[in-house]
């Protein structure tokens, strides 16, 4: 009997141990990890962002103002030149022709126009003594006003075949750098043919093209703008002339800004611009676009409320006023300021569920609740 009791009791004791070793021990919550922002009010800012690139302001276009066959080129794009440097030559060989050619007209106008006066001046002498009508007298006057004329015409005649000899040679009429150039030795060019841009890097400026939807808060901007190869650098620019009718192809105005300190720009360059106005009306929050959500067709975004001592957190969604968008952000009201918003992962929230806060917003939470 006392062995029964004994086995008995050894038996219970196994079991025990065995449902201990059976029970598991229940899994720690995985809390979603959030994103969150803080909601804060002032007056509403309307910034829109451009894209453009660095213009010089005066961009000249170079042309022979005779044709001709291209002798010399000088420069090539990107080169600095000053004012007076060669810039291209044609050949000159038909023009220094035509300029000796006007020069021998010249002379034989002039010997005509000496033979009309000397004659002139001997009817002056006969004309006391009767021995010259009154005929020959307007006959040999109106022969030396006409070779008179004729040689001032051929002495305008040189004077330009001189001028087109010059204008064989193209100089730079101002300083500034070569920014394109359309010609090439042995190439036969037009008169008036551009074929060489200069560019004054001294006066930069920022070309952007604005929508005609964004003209008239545009004219009221505040405008600061960067480069692509310094974007981290800023500078303020201030707007010099803005076109009065929209492109034909793009409908869109062309706004010219140019830096309010001076300062050297690289032309060509890209640039960004950003436009900033204040829109008056009461205060509203900017948030980002991603936050947004519905509630029963409602606008609409997810709360969070810090609980407890550790970055820990309830979700709960709350109906919010959408008074305007401006790019990727968007202008609300309607909930206390200092409100901590989900901005990422909002398709996975669900009232009252845990959510883990970064620890930088649930310290700034502990330190404005405690006094």
């Amino acid at each position: 009997m006392n062995a029964s009791i004994s086995k008995a009791a050894i038996a219970a004791s196994i079991v025990s141990l065995l449902s201990a070793c059976s029970q598991t021990t229940p899994p720690v919550e995985a809390l979603r990890p959030v994103r969150t922002a803080e909601l804060q009010y002032a007056n509403s800012r309307e910034t829109n962002r451009y894209f453009g690139s660095v213009q010089a302001r005066h961009a000249v276009n170079q042309a022979f103002r005779v044709a001709g066959k291209v002798l010399e080129r000088r420069v090539d794009v990107g080169q600095t030149v000053r004012e007076g440097d060669v810039l291209a030559v044609l050949d000159d060989t038909d023009y220094r022709l035509a300029e000796e050619a006007a020069r021998q007209q010249r002379e034989a106008a002039t010997a005509r126009e000496r033979q009309a006066d000397s004659d002139w001046q001997r009817m002056q002498a006969l004309k006391h003594d009767g021995s010259v009508s009154a005929f020959d007298d307007e006959h040999a006057q109106s022969t030396l006003l006409t070779a008179r004329a004729a040689a001032e015409a051929e002495g305008r005649k040189l004077e330009l075949a001189r001028n087109q000899v010059k204008y064989t040679v193209l100089r730079a009429p101002s300083g500034g750098v070569v920014t394109s150039l359309t010609l090439e030795v042995g190439q036969v060019v037009a008169a008036g043919q551009p074929v060489i841009s200069i560019s004054n890097q001294g006066e930069p400026e920022i070309v952007v093209d604005v929508p005609e939807a964004h003209l008239t808060s545009f004219k009221t901007s505040r405008y600061t703008a960067s480069l692509a190869s310094a974007p981290e650098e800023k500078f303020e620019l201030t707007l010099r002339e803005l076109s009065g009718e929209a492109a034909a192809q793009t409908r869109t105005y062309r706004a010219r800004l140019k830096p309010m300190t001076p300062r050297a720009l690289p032309l060509g360059s890209t640039a960004t611009l950003i436009a900033e106005r204040e829109v008056g009306g009461a205060s509203l929050a900017s948030i980002p676009a991603t936050a947004m959500t519905q509630d029963k067709g409602a606008p609409a975004l997810w709360t969070a409320r810090p609980v407890g001592s550790e970055p820990i957190g309830t979700v709960q969604l709350a109906k919010v006023v959408v008074h305007g968008y401006r790019n990727d952000m968007v202008l609300v009201s309607g909930l206390p300021a200092g409100t901590l918003i989900v901005t990422a992962g909002i398709q996975k929230m669900s009232p009252g569920l845990r959510v883990s806060l970064p620890t930088a917003t649930h310290e700034a939470y502990v330190s404005q609740a405690t006094p």
